[in-house]
């Protein structure tokens, strides 16, 4: 029997067929652990990481002290959007990485939403 990690990342490879990072519009992938959540903008095109950002980063370690939760999720998505905006991106792809789009995804979405990204 595979485990929940293996489903997912097969459910990932099948998703991620049909997006495609472009320097208009990257694609932001979100991962998630038990204590903490992480995003990227990708380039497809290149194959390069144009931003990245974690809960366990040194700025946002001292503001979070637990990030497995929906509040940390919420304002880290605040963060993030206003750190994109600063670097030039207004649109982005959203890749959920195989994760349901429920709970702290959801929340960060949201508050990427919120935050002025369009997806």
């Amino acid at each position: 029997m595979r485990n929940k990690e293996e489903l997912r990342i097969k459910r990932h490879k099948r998703i991620k067929l049909k997006m495609f990072g472009t320097p208009e519009k990257p694609r932001l992938l979100v991962h998630r652990s038990l204590k903490n959540i992480s995003a990227q903008v990708l380039d497809d095109s290149t194959g390069k990481v144009l931003f990245s950002l974690s809960t366990k980063d040194k700025i946002l370690k001292s503001k979070f002290a637990n990030a497995g939760n929906l509040k940390s999720a919420q304002e880290f998505g605040r963060i993030f959007a206003q750190s994109l905006k600063e670097k030039g991106f207004s649109s982005v792809i959203f890749d959920r990485a195989g994760y349901l789009y429920h709970g702290r995804v959801k929340s960060f979405a949201e508050a990427l939403r919120e935050g002025g990204m369009e997806f």
